[in-house]
């Protein structure tokens, strides 16, 4: 690891993080191919040349441009009311009338539990507690379409008057096969006792108009450390959604990675391997980004990659070591040179930017803020800047920085099978939701 604690200092009085997350939070939405979503990349672009990162780059490639306009709720039965709602991302165009019918939780088997088709189909973004696992947003939608359902409603379970929004694709595909909409807990807790105390059926109609395209996205790199060929990446998404600033998702990720950066920049001479920054494009769209950049990179030079999507946003850290033992045994060892508390996810986690690179075996770790249940304030109008938290940035910037100058002087750690990530899918009963969603990748 780094020698002194001088950068420690350093790193607890920089403003670096702060004015990324700042003038990204300015810049406002940032959905995958838009204006903000090049202006958000140019500004990582320029904080990685003023810090002095070498080969600064853009590596751009192609995505579907999805572009919202209005969406609503309406019902007819058993009262004439209209409802707020927003568009999910890759949701496509239409006009959809038809039986409401409200599955609460949305859990697999509540789609067996009656004739779907044809209908309005509306499920909770939450699991109950003695349910053995999380269920994405994506594995509900495609149980919808897999029933035969004309439209699907995803129904916010945090307080606020707050539509979630949450795109439905993937890098292969960022468009859905139905209309869908997030309306908000109220909404959809109306809907629910509608569908509950309502004799006969609940009639209404959904209403999503977008435009789609082709748009361009790309990735921001730069580097620091010895021309080895062995590197370890650092990454995290500049993507946000469009109907929010993104500050929490996820431009406090961000400013983690530059503060990260900025430190290494500083102490190159200690570094024994490469260290690869990246800020990433299109992760919202379904992790487009970074599957472009492992089709177009070396997997066998990258040792490992430190993935910082939800990092600063709060002072607690949960770190997703994704069954690597090696990356585990580095979180505990820095986590406890410091004596700072996390909580260790030692399972496989799938639904962010390092997934591409562990889903090959590459060594990878998620490092996020523990935010209490579900996304809180995630995907929702309410991720706004003033949510933001400079100490959890600067202490997240702390032990990233540590966990990644570990890696990168130390032995290579041991790599996982793809063989063996699937087990271990399979053996918690990921891989029928997962080939639901189109996003089993062996």
């Amino acid at each position: 690891m780094l020698e002194g604690t001088n950068w420690i200092g350093q790193t607890y009085t920089s403003d670096l993080g702060r004015d990324v997350l700042y003038d990204l939070a300015e810049i406002g939405p940032r959905l995958a191919a838009s204006e903000g979503e090049r202006a958000g990349h140019d500004r990582v672009l320029e904080a990685f040349e003023t810090i002095g990162l070498r080969n600064v780059t853009r590596e751009p490639f192609a995505v579907t441009k999805w572009e919202r306009d209005s969406a609503g709720i309406d019902t007819t039965t058993p009262t004439d009311s209209a409802f707020e709602a927003i568009a999910l991302p890759g949701s496509p165009g239409d006009v959809i009338t038809g039986e409401i019918v409200h599955l609460g939780y949305g859990l697999p088997e509540d789609f067996d539990s009656e004739d779907l088709a044809g209908k309005i189909v509306v499920a909770r973004s939450d699991v109950p507690k003695y349910y053995d696992r999380w269920m994405h947003r994506r594995e509900k939608y495609f149980l919808a379409h897999d029933a035969g359902a004309a439209a699907f409603v995803y129904h916010n379970h945090v307080p606020g008057c707050l539509p979630p929004t949450g795109s439905l694709g993937g890098a292969k595909d960022v468009m859905g096969p139905l209309p869908a909409i997030g309306v908000s807990k109220e909404v959809g807790d109306r809907l629910a006792l509608y569908c509950k105390e309502t004799e006969g059926t609940v009639e209404g109609t959904v209403t999503v108009d977008v435009s789609v395209s082709e748009g361009e996205s790309r990735n921001v790199v730069g580097e620091v450390g010895p021309d080895t060929d062995e590197r370890v990446i650092v990454g995290a998404h500049v993507d946000g959604h469009d109907i929010s600033e993104g500050a929490l998702d996820n431009a406090s990720g961000v400013a983690v990675l530059c503060e990260v950066a900025r430190a290494l920049s500083e102490h190159e001479s200690e570094l024994q391997r490469r260290v690869q920054f990246v800020g990433f494009g299109a992760e919202e769209m379904g992790l487009v980004g970074s599957q472009e950049f492992v089709t177009a990179h070396d997997l066998d030079t990258i040792t490992a990659v430190v993935n910082c999507d939800g990092a600063g946003r709060a002072r607690d850290l949960v770190a997703k070591t994704c069954g690597f033992e090696g990356m585990a045994d580095a979180v505990e060892h820095v986590a406890g040179s410091l004596r700072h508390p996390y909580r260790h996810v030692p399972g496989v986690n799938t639904h962010s930017d390092h997934w591409p690179f562990v889903s090959h075996g590459v060594p990878g770790v998620q490092l996020q803020s523990d935010t209490g249940d579900g996304r809180g304030f995630g995907h929702t109008y309410a991720d706004t800047f003033d949510k933001t938290d400079v100490r959890a940035i600067r202490d997240h910037a702390i032990l990233a920085t540590l966990l990644t100058s570990q890696l990168a002087n130390t032995d290579r750690l041991a790599r996982r099978t793809p063989e063996s990530i699937a087990a271990e899918l399979r053996e918690k009963g990921l891989q029928e939701p997962m080939e639901i969603a189109g996003d089993w990748p062996f």
